[in-house]
């Protein structure tokens, strides 16, 4: 097993997969992780969706406050990774196509 698959890892997936709503997701992560932390994950986050959105490293840059090279990375973690941007980005669209649906 890699350094980050193993049965600690597979147990913290195991929790995440078990919060039951964004109350639960905000308690949980805030006590789990440092502020400075949960901006960093929001940023890469955000980074991964402007970048799916073709915006510019410069404008992911002004708004996000991260760096071109981590910003280089999450775009070849987006492009060649193992497919969890993609796969959450194209899950989002439906979720949100869903709701844009239902509403109309």
């Amino acid at each position: 097993m890699t350094r980050i698959n193993n049965k600690k890892t597979e147990n913290l997936y195991k929790v995440i997969l078990a919060l039951k709503n964004i109350n639960e997701a905000k308690k949980f992560f805030r006590d789990l992780l440092t502020e400075r932390e949960i901006i960093e994950f929001s940023n890469r986050w955000q980074a991964a969706q402007m970048l799916d959105n073709k915006d510019s490293y410069q404008k992911i840059q002004r708004v996000t406050g991260l760096s071109t090279r981590t910003i280089a990375r999450i775009s070849k973690w987006l492009n060649r990774g193992e497919g969890g941007y993609k796969l959450m980005l194209s899950k989002l669209s439906h979720h949100n196509s869903s709701k844009i649906f239902k509403k109309g």
